[in-house]
């Protein structure tokens, strides 16, 4: 009769931990409204992104990004697209968004190098071709290069309405200048050089080094031969 006892316990007990977990809240990327149209808008259309959006000129190309405050209507709808014109050997340089997973479609021109980098050090690169779609997990670092000889036009669209960028040159030099030439096994001399080279303008597309992009002639892009990438 004991026994019995103890196993009706347990399963009440089961039965309440089970209920527990349904009612707690999942942590997504941004909370999910409560209502249909929180920013309570009246339209929810923006017209013209390369003018009404957050605009960014660059020597690689122009990018436009919409937000919760030249679009309203997407407040908390936890989603952000941003559109990209990207000229032949343009780069949208490495970089994260901490809060979001991001999926590219590639509408016309190219081809795009795209790819990211995983935590166990694996590279996962890809050509696009109009029409083709990839995406890049959430905080991995990633990139957009066109190979082409036509600007690419793409599109972008991340699973929260802040997703963050995270540069990554910008951000290590971000950093002192001991940990900079600790990590990158260099002298003085170069890495100032290096730093005086990069845009601040950190959102900006850039233009490739001619040593490592013609423009169609490139099917595909080597990598450094590095050591082990992780410990």
């Amino acid at each position: 009769m004991g026994q019995h006892y103890q196993i009706q316990g347990l399963l009440c007990l089961v039965v309440i931990l089970v209920l527990v977990c349904i009612g707690m809240p999942v942590n997504a990327s941004d909370p999910d409204p409560v209502v249909d149209n929180p920013a309570n808008v009246k339209s929810f259309t923006l017209h013209n992104v390369f003018r009404n959006a957050n605009v960014t000129t660059g020597p690689g190309g122009v990018r436009a990004a919409l937000s919760t405050s030249n679009f309203p209507a997407s407040i908390g709808q936890g989603i952000t697209v941003v559109r990209f014109e990207l000229l032949p050997c343009g780069v949208n340089v490495p970089h994260t968004h901490p809060r979001a997973s991001e999926l590219v479609s590639l509408i016309s021109g190219g081809p795009m190098q795209v790819g990211f980098i995983d935590t166990a050090g694996e590279a996962h690169f890809d050509i696009l071709y109009p029409g083709d779609a990839t995406l890049f997990p959430r905080a991995l670092l990633h990139f957009e290069i066109n190979l082409g000889t036509k600007t690419a036009s793409f599109v972008s669209a991340l699973n929260s309405e802040n997703p963050g960028t995270l540069i990554a040159g910008a951000s290590l030099f971000r950093t002192p200048k001991a940990v900079v030439a600790t990590a990158l096994h260099s002298e003085a001399e170069v890495l100032e050089k290096i730093a005086k080279s990069i845009s601040t303008n950190l959102l900006a597309l850039q233009l490739a080094n001619k040593e490592f992009c013609i423009p169609g002639k490139n099917a595909s892009l080597g990598v450094f031969q590095t050591g082990d990438l992780m410990p």
